[in-house]
């Protein structure tokens, strides 16, 4: 029997017993057939049931509901989607400015339904800090940012410039240089809300059935090993999972994160480093780096992790003593009072990346197949974003969701971009780890010389580029 409670700190933390729903027997006609009860497809579920009560609606799972990346993710549940930047940027401003007041109201739409829907799961909407902390080449890549966000027509109350006295007030760095805050972002405690949504959903009459692997899929058609569903639409919302579906593992890839969590602190060590409003907080080098203050005081901390060769999934997720060491090595530069405070708990997940680091929301009326995912590490938020956007091309209903340049109304999946074959993804992936690795490890000495510096930044640069 699997132990759920050791995916997670989250899963860890839950205060109900965790039993599995009955698995999917014999065959069932429905309106929706949903694979997958995280994020995306319960908020599918969820919208859809809103919009037409009278639905049959039936979400199938492998395993249990946040046994995926809902319920192992960091907790930022960001107004935001990945490479938004890019794909608003070339709109005209009225509907560039549309696009990002959608963006930006995530977290209080995802605020507004817990709280009708009585789902406690610690939100606390505090913003993110941005930080230039590590070394001094962070300044004015950050402020670069800031003026790439202003040129977007963005103003300080979407992004505003802290400087290092005032960054302090938020979140005591060391030896911060400044950073951007912006107040569209919540944190979260994920497994509660993944757990709280499929209670919601099946409140409403959707029928959940866990310990449901998919083992083939096609229009119309979704069957398990214990059973089929038929359906008029079906929603394969699997994100990192997607290798398991052809044909979704040519156009969205597993990629891993891998998080820490500390003890609780002490109110004095919080009080030394902040975050007392529930921000979210970033370190602005290549290593994506990540963190929260969760409820109970500890420090939730994570960092980029790997690709495996082939897009295959990582299933251990016993972080290795490196692994491990890199995070507590990340953070204890932070805050060096932390560098010696117990690790509780390590773990990570799976993520979809797509190509181009685009995500896609995409309905094909012909094959009746509705579909969202891509979300490169930011789906806290974008899913909710993704379910919306789903029950509208589902209903065939015309809103704002569907005018933003990340909605196919009419396509199909073999239309979004491909990643290249084996081993070229591998070895580019690698390639441009490496080198984000190489430019952290140069810049965070200060006795390095400036030659050096200038020529580790200038790789890792050219090799962010050549990812997108």
């Amino acid at each position: 029997m699997t132990d759920w409670r050791s995916i997670s700190l989250w899963m860890d933390q839950l205060d109900e017993r965790i039993t599995p729903r009955p698995a999917l027997g014999g065959s069932l006609s429905v309106d929706v057939a949903i694979i997958g009860a995280g994020y995306t497809g319960l908020w599918t579920a969820y919208y859809l049931k809103l919009q037409d009560p009278a639905l049959r609606i039936a979400i199938v799972e492998a395993e249990i509901a946040g046994f995926g990346a809902s319920g192992r993710n960091g907790g930022w549940l960001m107004g935001n989607i990945l490479g938004e930047d890019r794909l608003l940027g070339g709109l005209p401003a009225e509907q560039r400015k549309a696009g990002y007041d959608l963006l930006h109201a995530i977290p209080d739409e995802v605020g507004r339904v817990i709280a009708r829907e009585g789902i406690d799961c610690d939100y606390r909407k505090g913003g993110v800090l941005y930080c230039a902390a590590r070394y001094p080449e962070q300044l004015p890549r950050v402020q670069a940012q800031l003026q790439a966000l202003r040129h977007e027509g963005l103003g300080d109350q979407d992004y505003r410039w802290l400087g290092a006295d005032e960054l302090a007030k938020q979140l005591n760095m060391h030896n911060a240089y400044g950073g951007l805050f912006t107040p569209h972002c919540a944190t979260i405690q994920p497994a509660k809300l993944v757990r709280g949504l499929a209670a919601c959903v099946e409140r409403l009459g959707v029928q959940i059935f866990e310990g449901s692997k998919v083992i083939d899929w096609q229009p119309g058609r979704v069957r398990t090993a214990g059973g089929e569903l038929r359906a008029e639409w079906v929603v394969p919302a699997v994100e990192g999972y997607a290798g398991s579906l052809p044909p979704l593992n040519r156009h969205q890839l597993p990629v891993q994160s891998l998080i820490v969590a500390t003890e609780p602190l002490s109110e004095e060590l919080w009080a030394g480093i902040g975050l007392r409003d529930g921000q979210a907080f970033s370190e602005s080098s290549r290593q994506v780096t990540y963190g929260q203050r969760s409820l109970d005081n500890r420090l939730v901390f994570g960092a980029r992790g790997g690709y495996r060769f082939g897009g295959r999934l990582r299933t251990d997720f016993n972080l290795t003593d490196d692994e491990r060491g890199l995070r507590r090595y990340l953070f204890g530069e932070l805050f060096p009072q932390l560098k010696d405070v117990r690790i509780t708990h390590a773990w990570g997940g799976n993520l979809g990346m797509g190509r181009r680091f685009q995500p896609h929301m995409l309905r094909d009326s012909k094959r009746r197949i509705a579909l969202s995912g891509g979300y490169g590490g930011e789906g806290v938020g974008a899913a909710n974003l993704g379910g919306r956007t789903l029950a509208d091309l589902i209903l065939g209903r015309d809103s704002a969701l569907l005018a933003q340049p990340w909605v196919k109304r009419e396509g199909r999946i073999d239309q979004l971009a491909r990643w290249e074959p084996e081993p070229l993804r591998w070895l580019g992936y690698n390639a441009i780890v490496r080198s984000f690795v190489h430019e952290d490890q140069v810049l965070a000495d200060p006795d390095t010389p400036s030659w050096h510096r200038r020529l580790a930044q200038w790789l890792a640069g050219f090799m962010e580029r050549f990812m997108r």
